[in-house]
């Protein structure tokens, strides 16, 4: 759909359709076990239809991936400089375990895209999204100067944020498998635990 007429009810029902079925389709085969046939299926739609939407399977991934890194970045971009450290830090925290709890297949599909070395979004991580770390590292370094954190390495601290939150979306099994009957729901815990690590990590000394 390249032309500029109006879109109608229908034809952005099943715009909508395709890229929910191409969620689940790509979050589960990465990109290179995904065929059209199977989005088309899931979407509960023939092939010949998707293809009016969307040219190719490539076109699809590129319209998912498109808003995906925009959504990740937006937790670390809601960290004020002008708050309190501890308290922004915890709640960036807070908003990527969410992302890994509510966003488990947008999570997933990151996370295959990298695995993959980024062919479709490198330039994307080398220039928006280490722009934005670099500035909000730029911030935790001044309020390390200030003693208001202690002392540490600001672009590892915001790795192991990233890694210790998305683990709970991105090996969702195995966790649950772990915990089994113990804690059907592992988010409640894994909160109170990020916390618990992150306020120790980060609590200057007295």
């Amino acid at each position: 759909m390249n032309d500029a007429r109006p879109v109608t009810r229908i034809q952005q029902k099943n715009r909508t359709a395709i890229l929910e079925a191409a969620l689940d389709v790509f979050s589960l085969n990465g990109f290179g076990g995904a065929t059209v046939d199977q989005i088309a299926g899931a979407a509960g739609l023939s092939k010949p239809n998707l293809l009016y939407y969307f040219a190719s399977k490539e076109a699809i991934y590129s319209a998912l991936l498109s808003g995906l890194l925009d959504t990740w970045l937006d937790p670390l971009r809601e960290v004020d400089p002008e708050g309190e450290p501890l308290e922004e830090l915890l709640a960036y925290v807070r908003r990527k375990l969410e992302m890994s709890r509510d966003l488990p297949r947008e999570s997933k599909l990151f996370a295959i895209e990298i695995i993959q070395g980024a062919p479709r979004i490198g330039d994307e991580l080398s220039g928006s999204l280490r722009a934005l770390v670099d500035e909000k590292a730029a911030v935790i370094e001044s309020w390390i100067a200030a003693g208001r954190l202690a002392p540490v390495n600001p672009h590892h601290l915001i790795f192991s944020i990233w890694s210790m939150t998305q683990h709970y979306a991105d090996f969702d099994v195995q966790v649950r498998a772990v915990l089994g009957a113990r804690e059907p729901d592992p988010f409640p815990g894994a909160e109170r635990y990020l916390e618990q690590v992150f306020t120790k990590m980060l609590t200057p000394s007295a």
